[in-house]
């Protein structure tokens, strides 16, 4: 009695997951299927916008176009991610993480926000045609030569043969072209 009991017992479970197998199968082909024509398309996307913004871009803004392809492949990878998921039949974990991965981004970008304004700023440093390389300039009562102009941080030579280190956001606003 017991004995049937427990054979009727395991017999069920060991139906019940090979039921579960097998709707599980298909789902995971497509999750599959779909993670390598994903890679592919992502990684031809990738080159596509990065041969496109290196025509237009110029050579020594390389940094802007890195950038620029970095987030757009983070953000379609995350998308892929998602993706997989609800096709695995997790839908319901693709939206709780989509949304939890929200509000991480938005404590991250304030944690960081003088680092993205500091990357903003140095894009438009990159960009403007008068503010390059060599230019003699003064910066914040510092009178010297561009001598890098980097995402984060622009490099200063002074007169004296000193190197002065100032963040974009303090360079982007405040910089005066010297004639002499």
């Amino acid at each position: 009695m017991v004995v049937d009991y427990f054979l009727g017992v395991l017999e069920k479970t060991v139906n019940d997951m090979a039921a579960g197998f097998e709707a599980a199968v298909p789902r995971l082909i497509s999750a599959v299927v779909f993670v390598l024509l994903a890679y592919a398309g992502i990684r031809i996307a990738l080159a596509i916008l990065r041969r496109f913004l290196d025509g237009v871009i110029a050579d020594r803004e390389a940094l802007v176009v890195q950038l620029f392809v970095t987030v757009v492949g983070i953000f379609l990878w995350f998308g892929a991610g998602l993706a997989t998921l609800k096709i695995a039949g997790l839908g319901e974990i693709a939206a709780s993480l989509g949304t939890a991965v929200g509000f991480i981004a938005l404590g991250v970008s304030y944690a960081l926000s003088e680092m993205i304004e500091d990357t903003v700023a140095g894009v438009y440093l990159l960009r403007d045609p008068d503010f390059e390389v060599g230019d003699r300039v003064e910066v914040a009562g510092i009178v010297g030569s561009v001598e890098a102009i980097e995402l984060r941080k622009s490099r200063f030579e002074r007169e004296n043969g000193d190197t002065t280190v100032l963040a974009n956001r303090d360079v982007e606003s405040k910089w005066t072209k010297r004639a002499d």
